[in-house]
Protein backbone atom coordinates (compact mmCIF):
# COMPACT_ATOMS: atom_id res chain seq x y z
CA UNK A 1 0.00 0.00 0.00
CA UNK A 2 1.56 3.41 -0.76
CA UNK A 3 1.75 6.53 1.14
CA UNK A 4 -1.90 8.09 0.21
CA UNK A 5 -3.78 5.26 0.00
CA UNK A 6 -2.79 4.48 3.28
CA UNK A 7 -3.05 8.59 4.33
CA UNK A 8 -6.89 8.02 2.54
CA UNK A 9 -7.41 4.61 4.83
CA UNK A 10 -6.77 6.24 7.88
CA UNK A 11 -8.40 9.39 7.49
CA UNK A 12 -11.50 7.86 6.47
CA UNK A 13 -11.47 5.72 10.16
CA UNK A 14 -10.16 8.53 12.43
CA UNK A 15 -13.82 9.16 13.79
CA UNK A 16 -14.44 5.30 14.52
CA UNK A 17 -11.03 4.32 15.16
CA UNK A 18 -11.34 4.55 18.85
CA UNK A 19 -14.57 2.07 19.11
CA UNK A 20 -12.26 -0.95 18.09
CA UNK A 21 -8.60 -0.56 19.24
CA UNK A 22 -8.50 -2.82 21.61
CA UNK A 23 -5.52 -4.35 20.29
CA UNK A 24 -3.73 -1.26 20.19
CA UNK A 25 -4.66 -0.93 23.91
CA UNK A 26 -3.27 -4.26 24.73
CA UNK A 27 0.54 -3.78 23.21
CA UNK A 28 -0.26 -0.01 23.83
CA UNK A 29 -0.05 -1.62 27.77
CA UNK A 30 2.49 -4.12 26.66
CA UNK A 31 4.95 -1.47 25.88
CA UNK A 32 4.23 0.57 29.13
CA UNK A 33 5.05 -2.34 31.18
CA UNK A 34 7.92 -3.13 29.78
CA UNK A 35 9.60 0.67 29.64
CA UNK A 36 8.68 0.98 33.40
CA UNK A 37 12.29 -0.92 34.60
CA UNK A 38 13.78 0.95 31.92
CA UNK A 39 15.32 4.69 32.89
CA UNK A 40 16.04 6.92 30.59
CA UNK A 41 16.16 10.87 30.68
CA UNK A 42 14.01 12.15 27.93
CA UNK A 43 13.31 15.46 26.75
CA UNK A 44 11.56 14.11 23.38
CA UNK A 45 9.94 11.33 22.61
CA UNK A 46 8.32 10.50 18.93
CA UNK A 47 5.23 8.49 19.16
CA UNK A 48 5.85 7.23 15.81
CA UNK A 49 1.99 6.04 13.95
CA UNK A 50 0.47 7.88 16.84
CA UNK A 51 -3.61 7.78 15.33
CA UNK A 52 -5.34 9.48 17.95
CA UNK A 53 -3.12 9.57 20.40
CA UNK A 54 -3.63 7.09 23.24
CA UNK A 55 -0.62 6.23 23.26
CA UNK A 56 0.81 9.48 23.54
CA UNK A 57 -1.15 10.57 26.56
CA UNK A 58 0.33 7.50 28.38
CA UNK A 59 4.13 8.97 27.25
CA UNK A 60 3.08 12.30 28.86
CA UNK A 61 2.66 10.42 32.44
CA UNK A 62 5.53 7.95 31.87
CA UNK A 63 8.07 10.94 30.62
CA UNK A 64 6.75 13.93 32.42
CA UNK A 65 9.73 15.93 31.44
CA UNK A 66 9.68 15.22 28.01
CA UNK A 67 7.96 17.27 24.91
CA UNK A 68 5.85 14.55 23.21
CA UNK A 69 5.91 14.09 19.23
CA UNK A 70 3.03 12.97 17.82
CA UNK A 71 3.71 11.39 13.87
CA UNK A 72 0.86 10.29 11.46
CA UNK A 73 0.55 9.83 8.16
CA UNK A 74 -3.39 11.26 8.54
CA UNK A 75 -4.11 14.49 9.24
CA UNK A 76 -7.63 13.77 10.43
CA UNK A 77 -5.94 11.22 13.11
CA UNK A 78 -3.54 14.26 14.08
CA UNK A 79 -6.90 16.46 14.36
CA UNK A 80 -8.93 13.55 16.54
CA UNK A 81 -5.95 13.44 18.61
CA UNK A 82 -5.31 17.44 19.14
CA UNK A 83 -8.76 17.42 20.08
CA UNK A 84 -8.39 15.66 22.82
CA UNK A 85 -5.14 17.75 23.90
CA UNK A 86 -5.31 19.59 27.70
CA UNK A 87 -4.27 22.53 28.02
CA UNK A 88 -1.04 21.10 29.82
CA UNK A 89 0.20 18.68 27.53
CA UNK A 90 2.95 19.48 26.17
CA UNK A 91 2.65 17.19 22.84
CA UNK A 92 2.94 18.80 19.17
CA UNK A 93 1.47 17.01 16.11
CA UNK A 94 3.55 16.53 12.71
CA UNK A 95 2.04 15.26 9.84
CA UNK A 96 5.18 12.77 8.13
CA UNK A 97 5.48 9.48 6.18
CA UNK A 98 7.34 7.21 9.19
CA UNK A 99 10.19 6.63 6.58
CA UNK A 100 10.89 10.49 6.27
CA UNK A 101 11.01 12.23 9.63
CA UNK A 102 11.05 15.97 9.71
CA UNK A 103 13.73 15.76 12.60
CA UNK A 104 17.47 16.09 13.20
CA UNK A 105 20.00 13.92 13.18
CA UNK A 106 20.25 12.16 16.96
CA UNK A 107 18.06 14.90 18.11
CA UNK A 108 14.95 12.27 19.77
CA UNK A 109 15.92 10.18 23.12
CA UNK A 110 12.85 7.56 22.88
CA UNK A 111 10.84 6.37 19.35
CA UNK A 112 7.74 4.39 20.44
CA UNK A 113 5.45 2.91 17.67
CA UNK A 114 2.56 0.59 18.75
CA UNK A 115 1.75 -1.48 15.59
CA UNK A 116 2.32 0.89 12.97
CA UNK A 117 5.09 -2.00 11.50
CA UNK A 118 1.99 -3.95 10.08
CA UNK A 119 1.44 -1.16 7.83
CA UNK A 120 4.69 -0.94 6.05
CA UNK A 121 5.26 -3.03 3.49
CA UNK A 122 9.63 -2.46 3.81
CA UNK A 123 10.73 -1.61 7.96
CA UNK A 124 14.51 -0.67 6.38
CA UNK A 125 13.40 2.46 5.39
CA UNK A 126 11.48 3.18 8.87
CA UNK A 127 14.00 1.50 11.05
CA UNK A 128 16.70 3.81 8.86
CA UNK A 129 14.84 6.64 10.28
CA UNK A 130 14.91 5.58 13.26
CA UNK A 131 17.70 5.28 13.65
CA UNK A 132 18.81 8.57 12.44
CA UNK A 133 16.88 10.51 14.53
CA UNK A 134 17.78 8.55 17.83
CA UNK A 135 20.35 9.95 19.85
CA UNK A 136 23.45 8.35 20.79
CA UNK A 137 21.82 4.99 23.44
CA UNK A 138 18.29 6.30 22.76
CA UNK A 139 15.39 4.14 22.79
CA UNK A 140 13.23 2.48 20.27
CA UNK A 141 10.56 0.12 21.69
CA UNK A 142 7.66 -0.90 18.93
CA UNK A 143 5.04 -3.76 19.18
CA UNK A 144 3.74 -5.60 16.11
CA UNK A 145 2.09 -8.93 14.56
CA UNK A 146 4.05 -12.49 14.16
CA UNK A 147 3.42 -14.47 11.68
CA UNK A 148 0.75 -16.87 13.41
CA UNK A 149 -1.53 -13.75 13.95
CA UNK A 150 -4.59 -13.99 11.28
CA UNK A 151 -3.59 -17.49 9.94
CA UNK A 152 -5.68 -18.72 7.50
CA UNK A 153 -7.22 -15.24 7.08
CA UNK A 154 -4.69 -13.28 5.30
CA UNK A 155 -2.72 -14.42 2.22
CA UNK A 156 0.69 -13.21 3.25
CA UNK A 157 1.80 -13.62 6.54
CA UNK A 158 3.46 -10.95 9.04
CA UNK A 159 7.03 -10.50 8.67
CA UNK A 160 9.00 -12.85 11.08
CA UNK A 161 10.73 -11.84 14.26
CA UNK A 162 13.89 -13.16 13.49
CA UNK A 163 13.45 -10.67 10.15
CA UNK A 164 12.74 -7.37 12.45
CA UNK A 165 15.95 -8.20 14.35
CA UNK A 166 17.62 -8.64 11.22
CA UNK A 167 16.31 -5.22 10.04
CA UNK A 168 17.08 -3.16 13.13
CA UNK A 169 20.75 -4.32 13.40
CA UNK A 170 21.12 -3.86 10.25
CA UNK A 171 19.84 -0.42 10.10
CA UNK A 172 22.19 0.75 12.95
CA UNK A 173 20.24 -0.64 16.14
CA UNK A 174 22.11 -2.31 18.62
CA UNK A 175 21.05 -5.14 20.96
CA UNK A 176 17.48 -6.11 20.08
CA UNK A 177 15.64 -7.73 22.34
CA UNK A 178 12.17 -9.36 21.40
CA UNK A 179 9.51 -11.29 23.16
CA UNK A 180 6.35 -12.44 22.39
CA UNK A 181 2.61 -12.81 23.65
CA UNK A 182 -0.58 -14.53 22.52
CA UNK A 183 -3.71 -12.99 22.57
CA UNK A 184 -7.17 -15.07 21.37
CA UNK A 185 -10.21 -12.34 20.47
CA UNK A 186 -13.55 -14.44 19.86
CA UNK A 187 -16.14 -12.58 17.12
CA UNK A 188 -19.38 -13.49 17.14
CA UNK A 189 -19.76 -13.64 13.36
CA UNK A 190 -17.03 -12.41 10.86
CA UNK A 191 -19.50 -9.74 9.56
CA UNK A 192 -18.45 -8.17 13.68
CA UNK A 193 -14.37 -8.77 12.75
CA UNK A 194 -15.04 -6.99 9.18
CA UNK A 195 -16.96 -4.05 11.06
CA UNK A 196 -13.96 -3.60 13.62
CA UNK A 197 -11.60 -4.02 10.39
CA UNK A 198 -12.98 -1.67 8.97
CA UNK A 199 -13.68 0.74 11.74
CA UNK A 200 -9.45 0.86 12.46
CA UNK A 201 -9.25 0.89 8.46
CA UNK A 202 -7.72 -2.54 8.39
CA UNK A 203 -10.56 -4.02 6.15
CA UNK A 204 -8.06 -5.18 3.52
CA UNK A 205 -6.55 -7.27 6.07
CA UNK A 206 -8.63 -10.38 5.75
CA UNK A 207 -10.36 -11.59 1.69
CA UNK A 208 -13.95 -10.32 1.21
CA UNK A 209 -15.00 -14.21 1.30
CA UNK A 210 -14.69 -14.08 4.84
CA UNK A 211 -17.54 -11.87 5.35
CA UNK A 212 -19.85 -14.23 3.56
CA UNK A 213 -19.34 -17.07 6.07
CA UNK A 214 -21.87 -15.72 8.78
CA UNK A 215 -19.72 -17.75 11.34
CA UNK A 216 -18.47 -17.18 15.06
CA UNK A 217 -15.15 -17.02 14.67
CA UNK A 218 -12.36 -17.29 17.09
CA UNK A 219 -8.64 -15.65 16.40
CA UNK A 220 -4.89 -15.94 17.85
CA UNK A 221 -2.92 -12.77 17.60
CA UNK A 222 0.62 -12.74 18.02
CA UNK A 223 1.99 -10.00 19.47
CA UNK A 224 5.79 -9.59 19.36
CA UNK A 225 7.06 -6.54 21.41
CA UNK A 226 10.87 -5.02 20.95
CA UNK A 227 13.32 -2.68 22.12
CA UNK A 228 17.11 -1.73 21.28
CA UNK A 229 19.33 1.39 21.28
CA UNK A 230 20.30 3.72 18.95
CA UNK A 231 24.72 4.42 18.49
CA UNK A 232 25.19 1.19 16.33
CA UNK A 233 26.58 0.59 13.16
CA UNK A 234 24.73 -0.16 9.65
CA UNK A 235 25.89 -2.90 8.52
CA UNK A 236 26.25 -1.97 4.82
CA UNK A 237 24.56 -5.35 4.18
CA UNK A 238 25.97 -7.75 6.40
CA UNK A 239 23.38 -10.15 8.09
CA UNK A 240 22.60 -10.39 11.70
CA UNK A 241 20.46 -12.78 13.58
CA UNK A 242 18.32 -12.80 16.00
CA UNK A 243 19.54 -16.08 18.05
CA UNK A 244 16.41 -17.86 18.93
CA UNK A 245 17.44 -18.96 22.49
CA UNK A 246 17.25 -15.18 23.57
CA UNK A 247 13.70 -14.76 22.69
CA UNK A 248 10.97 -14.73 25.61
CA UNK A 249 7.58 -16.82 25.03
CA UNK A 250 4.36 -15.07 27.12
CA UNK A 251 1.18 -17.20 26.77
CA UNK A 252 -1.57 -14.71 27.36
Amino acid sequence: MNPGDMQRRFDGAAGTFDSADFVLATTRDGLLARLEPITIDARYVIDLGSATGSAGRALERRFKRARILAVDLSQKMLQKARSKKTWLSKTAFFQADAAALPFPDHSVDVVFANQLLPWMPDFAPVFAEVSRVLRQDGLFVFATLGPDSLRGLRHEPFTDMHDVGDALVGAGLRDPVLDVDRLTVTYESTGSLVNDLTAIGARHCVPDEIEEMGLELELELELVYGHCWGGGHRSGGAEYHVDAGEIGMRIR
